[in-house]
């Protein structure tokens, strides 16, 4: 559970922004969206490969 306690006198607007942000960072909603379908191991693990190869290569062509 998220907590954000709000000084007195803060901006609500402000509250909230703090709260999306914390929100976003735990990595909730990506988590309940991955639990919606199930994926095989396999395909987890492919996908993780590929992105590592991607993040790779990025670095490789900034090394150039």
């Amino acid at each position: 559970m998220l907590i954000i306690p709000v000084k007195e006198g803060e901006n609500i607007d402000r509250a909230l922004k703090r709260f999306k942000r914390k929100f976003d960072r735990t990595g909730t909603m990506r988590q309940l969206r991955s639990r919606k379908q199930f994926s095989k191991p396999s395909v987890i693990r492919r996908a993780q490969m590929q992105k590592a190869q991607y993040i790779q290569h990025l670095r490789d062509l900034e090394e150039i």
